[in-house]
Order: structure tokens, then sequence, then C-alpha cells
């Protein structure tokens, strides 16, 4: 065999774990009695768990003072079609107590159902006659599902192999199943420890151990590998110049399994290699599966070898020493790696596991070439021995965990769920209550706070002047947010949460405003997400008012639905939102649609930003109103039919009254800024190419036409096309924000 790979310990291996662990074995036999040994039942359905548990039940055997063990046998094992390897148990000389036959033959959904069924009818009267102390069960097959539910229903501790990994199909739904009603959890990687962990299970009852099999396959030395593989494949066949393929049906897309099946024999037809392949096993769909190979003439064609059963000694060789493994066994992505034998995946079976590098994945099998092309990448490569699973010493690790169970401890599991509030008791008052969120507009002018609902409708509206000072905003923030509150139980409104609209870059995963605009001074490095959410209990969003009405379009708006759109507001500032494939752009410094700093004129006014010729400099309500100034100050302001009381202070309203009133000069300024918002908006065609632009905003209907003008004449006409519009939302930013809370409590992703 290849020479494999020495294990790296990490400091948090179970090493350290054991040496408190043994001290704590001895207090527990005395506790448990000293004459009294461990009574473990391994039940074992298949040729591919027994792989898993018989090097446990090996090391069980080797310690009969501490241990008694019973064996079941069930499933395909006793089943003549799968190769009845239940012989290979007795050849491993171990006494099988019990021989339950429990499959349903029909390989269909029915039949497995059927199947649990009948073994669940049948495991009792075993089980009371055994009194196990406690049950080893492995994986996720559902004959292993109706081992733990017996077990569980029947107060036997349950101790499951290989729980918390990730893989595809019907399996990953059974193995979680089984961790639920496990006790204890003997783990391969890190990876499905912590799963197991975020899965709410006790960390003390979970053993990062490795893979039982690899206990086998590293010490595995049998130096006579040609005399195995001519056994199977003929006396002709070279080492590494062959392949092993071993595909199972998908239950969750049967079809489609059998047609990719079909596919990869063709593929391996054309290959032109010899070719031992297994059957499958006895899930839905092996029928047909095993159909398509007699329709293909695989059993009498001279380039295969078609066979029920490998015992795993000789199975351990030929894939050590093949060309290439092909199929979507757990064994092709978990065992393999252990002698860098290349591996072709195919499908989804096994999309979650963990590979090294050699697996190559065909998640989408749809086509014979593909497969093809992967055999000729594969074939004959050597890869480094994976480090994945394990170091071969996963047995001895197990053992010392079976020692350290406490059978005096209560039987009952303890989940380790995260901290959560308090419930409230549902009645039909809560029932009826409209969900809602509260939304926070921070603008340079004024504050705001809205009740939102579900659908949009604000409720009601709270509006004060936006104090100048940190203390002042963030206290008003404060109290407007608590009486908003409690007037939206009056309201028979349920608060979800609160979103927050403001001006700046803000960091959204945080709740921290960076740095603000100058209308909004003393806001910067600012956390609005705690003082909000200790004050009422609730979850907080923030993000920028550009993302704001961006959000705001896609849930209640003109872009709701589509994939790919930009929004544009315009007010005092100028700011905008994008959605690619449905989702917001915050960019890496989070400072993605900052539309507003466009430069469109390489000598134009000076921006707030400290730049000069940005679409804000032109086309923002501020910068309106600084060309109003300008006129009004010249006498060229005001023309008939117009008055600018003497305590109103002149902004970017009087320059549309006067442009409509006929004022040339405030045309013309209008006209400039629309020209510039126009130029920015080719700049956004060009380079997002969205399918909508979205204006928003006061000032947005005023320029309209002429960015559809500007779009006409300077864009590529590959993106004349691409339609603008006036949003038709009422307040973008108070919706926005409430779009935030919305949009996650219901459980979509933002």
């Amino acid at each position: 065999l290849p020479k494999c790979w020495d294990y790296r310990r990490e400091p948090s291996y179970p090493e350290l774990y054991f040496k408190n662990l043994s001290k704590r074995n001895k207090q527990i036999m005395e506790k448990n009695g000293n004459n009294r040994k461990l009574r473990v039942c391994v039940a074992t359905c298949n040729r591919a768990d027994y792989s898993k548990l018989a090097p446990i039940m090996f090391g069980i055997k080797t310690e009969p003072e501490f241990f008694e063990l019973d064996v079941v046998v069930l499933g395909s094992h006793l089943i003549d079609d799968y190769g009845n390897t239940y012989r290979m148990i007795e050849q491993d000389d171990f006494d099988i107590n019990t021989r339950l036959h429990t499959i349903v033959r029909g390989e269909d959904e029915a039949a497995m159902v059927e199947s649990v069924g009948l073994a669940l009818v049948k495991l009792p009267d075993v089980l009371n006659r055994l009194k196990p102390d406690i049950m080893i069960v492995h994986g996720d097959r559902f004959d292993a599902l109706a081992l733990a539910t017996s077990a569980a229903l029947m107060n036997i501790r349950i101790l499951h192999i290989e729980g918390g990994e990730v893989s595809g199909t019907i399996d990953d739904s059974i193995r979680h199943a089984i961790t639920k009603l496990a006790h204890y959890h003997v783990c391969c990687t890190r990876s499905a420890e912590q799963h197991l962990i975020s899965m709410c299970e006790d960390h003390d009852r979970i053993l990062l151990a490795g893979c039982p099999s690899y206990d086998k396959l590293l010490s595995a030395k049998n130096k006579d590998y040609m005399s195995i593989i001519r056994m199977w494949l003929g006396d002709d066949v070279k080492s590494k110049d062959y392949i092993v393929a071993l595909q199972h049906p998908v239950t969750t897309d049967i079809k489609h399994s059998i047609k990719m099946f079909e596919l990869t024999l063709d593929a391996l037809i054309s290959f032109n290699k010899r070719t031992l392949v297994l059957f499958p096993n006895i899930d839905a769909g092996s029928k047909e599966m095993v159909r398509v190979m007699r329709k293909k003439g695989i059993e009498h064609h001279p380039n295969f070898r078609a066979v029920k059963h490998v015992p795993f000694d000789q199975f351990i060789q030929l894939v050590a020493h093949a060309g290439c493994m092909i199929g979507n066994s757990s064994c092709g992505v978990r065992e393999v790696g252990a002698f860098g034998t290349p591996v072709i995946n195919l499908g989804t079976r096994q999309i979650g596991r963990e590979t090294g590098e050699n697996v190559l994945h065909v998640r989408d099998a749809d086509t014979q070439d593909k497969i093809l092309q992967a055999l000729h990448l594969q074939f004959g490569k050597q890869y480094p021995c994976s480090k994945i699973y394990g170091d071969g010493n996963a047995v001895p690790r197990i053992l010392k965990f079976l020692k350290s169970i406490d059978l005096q401890e209560p039987l009952q599991k303890k989940f380790c769920f995260p901290p959560v509030k308090e419930n409230i008791s549902q009645d039909i008052d809560h029932i009826l209550e409209t969900l809602s969120a509260l939304a926070v507009d921070l603008g340079g002018t004024n504050l705001r706070v809205a009740i939102v609902s579900m659908k949009g409708e604000i409720v009601k509206k709270y509006t004060q002047f936006n104090p100048k000072t940190y203390e002042e905003r963030i206290n008003l923030i404060l109290q407007m947010c608590v009486e908003a509150a409690a007037e939206a139980v009056k309201l028979n409104c349920r608060i979800l949460g609160v979103g927050i609209s403001t001006g700046g870059r803000v960091n959204p995963r945080e709740g921290i405003v960076l740095h603000s605009t100058k209308l909004i001074q003393e806001w910067n490095s600012v956390d609005l997400r705690t003082p909000l959410s200790d004050t009422l209990h609730l979850p907080v969003w923030v993000d920028n008012d550009g993302n704001c009405a961006a959000l705001a379009e896609r849930k209640f708006g003109q872009g709701k639905g589509l994939e790919n759109f930009v929004t544009l507001i315009t007010g005092t500032g100028i700011g905008g939102g994008i959605i690619h494939q449905h989702e917001l752009i915050h960019g890496s410094s989070f400072c993605a649609a900052e539309l507003g700093h466009l430069v469109v004129s390489l000598d134009g006014p000076d921006c707030s930003c400290g730049s000069h010729g940005c679409i804000e400099a032109y086309a923002s309500g501020m910068a309106l109103q600084r060309e109003a100034k300008k006129l009004h100050d010249e006498d060229l302001l005001l023309v008939e039919g117009m008055s600018v009381p003497k305590d109103e202070a002149v902004g970017a309203l009087h320059l549309i009254q006067a442009a409509k009133l006929g004022n040339a000069k405030a045309q013309s300024i209008l006209r400039t800024a629309g020209t510039a918002l126009g130029l920015g908006v080719v700049n956004i065609l060009h380079t997002m190419n969205p399918s909508l632009v979205i204006l928003s905003g006061v000032l947005a209907s005023h320029y309209i036409h002429i960015v559809k003008d500007i779009i006409r004449q300077q864009a590529l006409s590959s993106v004349q096309d691409v339609d603008v519009v006036v949003s038709d939302l009422v307040d973008p930013a108070l919706l926005g924000a409430a779009s935030m809370v919305l949009d996650y409590t219901t459980r979509r992703i933002y």
C-alpha cells in the first residue's frame, strides 16, 4: 500500500481528554460495580456499515473483562441478491445472537418505509431478550433509523457512529434524526463535531475519534495484492490499470439517478478499461439500476466484472491499487482518500462530504461526454493520502469512551440549547396582531420613526427635527422608538424588530455607522444596534439610506421579482442601491452604490465629499439650493407669480417653481443637473447592465425626461432599451428600513 501520513494532532484532540478520562474510568467502574461488564449490542444492516463497525467489534472482543458483545444482523446482510454478507461476520468469528429478516422487497420508496415498519415490529422482542446497556448504531441508513427509534423508546442508551456529517439526499435527514435520538456520538472530523454542537448536542458526550474503518485501512499490509486483483478482474490486469465502479440510487430523485448510472456505464464502455462494477445497495431504485446493467450486457461484457459483494479486506486492496474509482458511494470520498486513489464523485449523493484533493466532482453528470472527460482527467493519477477522516487509532479512543459511560447517570438526554428570551404564550389577540417593523430614517433634517406592516403600510409615523449632537440624537431615537413600540401594542401590531436607514457608510453586519455625511454631524463609528437592542429587546438592522431605498423597491416597489436593478435616490444628497442576482451589494468595505459620487465632470463644482464634478454636486437638493441662492442674491430667481417670504430660506423647490414659470436661467440649471444625473445613469448602465433603473426621491420626477434623453444620446445601443422609471413608493427610506426586519424574520435572506 502507498505510505500514508502521520496524523497531525491538535491540542484539543482527544489525547488530553483521555488522560483525564482514564482517571474517571476507575471511579465509574467502581460505581457501576467492579464485576459489572458493559453489555454492548452492535447492530449491523449492510456490508458498508459492517466495515465501520467491525473494527469496534474486534476491539470489544479483545477486552472481555470490560465488555459483553451481542451482535444483531438485519437488513440486506440476509438477502441472497446482495451477497448474503452475514457470512463475512461469521468468517470474522463473531457469534450472531439474532438474525432479523426486515427487508420488504420491491426496492421502491414504499418498500423502504415498510422495511422500517417491519424492523420496528421485530426489534422489541430482541432488545427485551438481550437487555443491552448500550446499542451501537452506524450512519444514515433507513434500517439504522429503525434501530435507533426502537432503542430510544425502550430506554437503551445509543452510541451513534459518524453523526454530524453532511452528504446529500434523504441520508442527511435520517442521519440527523438518529443524532437526536442518540445519547453519545462518535464523529470522524472536526467539522462533524462542530455540526453536532450546533445541533445542541452535549459536548461532553461527543467524541472526535476518526473513522473506525481507517484503523483497518492504515494497518493493511497485504503484499500479495496482485492475487486479489487477478481473482476479481482477471489474470491479464495490472495494478493502476483498472477501474472500480460503485454507484447507488439517489432516493430523492430516482429517475435522474438511473439515467446517470446509464450514462456512467456508457462512458465506462467507451473508456475501454477493465472495470469491477459492484451492485448497488438496497435503496429504492436499485432494481431499476440492475436492469440497466443487464440491458447493457455488463455481466457478460469482456471488460467488466459485475459482483454483488467483495470482502472488505480484499476491497481495500482493490481500491488502493485501482487506476480510478467512480460512482457516488461514501467510500469513494472517505476511505479511498487513505490511499490517494483518484476518485470521480457523480451527482449530489455525497455533495456535502469533506473530501481530499483526490476527488473530482461531477455534480451535473448529465452527459456521457462529461463523465468520459472526467475519466480521462483522473485515470492513473496518484494523489497524496488524505488527512481528513482519521489516523488509524479510532477504536482505542472509542473503547475508552465506552468505559467512561456512567450507567448511573440519568438516561434522559439533555440538549445544550443557546440562550433564548422567554416565550410569550399565544392567545387570540396575539394571533390577530399585525406583524410589523419599527422603521427609523435618520435624515439630514428630520428624524422619523414609523410602524410598518408586513404589506408595506405605514400604520403610524412620528417626525422630529434631527438634533445636531450625538447625545441628543441617540436619546431622541431611543425615546421615539420606545414610544412607538408602546403605541404599537395599542394598535395591535406585533413589532418583530427595528430597521434603521441612515446616510453615510454603514457596516450592516455589526450595525455600526462607520462614516456619516456632513449633513449628520458627530455620527462616525456609532454603534446603533446595541443601545436599541438593549432598550427594546428586539433585533436591530442598520444600513445606508440608498441601500434601504433599493430594498424597499425589491420588496414593495417596481423592483419586486427583478434579478438586477439599480435605485438612485435624489434628495438632499444623491445616494443609491444595487440589487444583483436578487441580493443587495455592499462591497468589500461597505462602500458600494455611492452613486452620488460618480464623477461626471473634471472641472465641475465642489462636492461635499471633497471631490469635484460629482453627480451630487450638480443634481442634489443641496446643489439646487446653492444655485437658487445665487440667482436670488442676483435678483434673477423670482418671476411673475412668485414670492419668497422673508422668514423662509430659498431652496430647491423655489428653483423648480421658477423653472416651471418660465425662468430661463432656472430651466438651464435644472437641465444641467438632469444631464449630470443622466450621465451618471449611463455610467451605471455600462458598468452594471441592470434590467431597470429606478429614480427615487422628491426630485426624481423633475429629472426623468432629461435622463432618458441623455441615455438616448450617450449610451451604447445595447443598453438604450433599459427602462428608467420614477419610484411610486411614498417613503422608500422607511419602507427599506422595515424590509430588512420583515425579510429576515420571515426567513428571507438579507
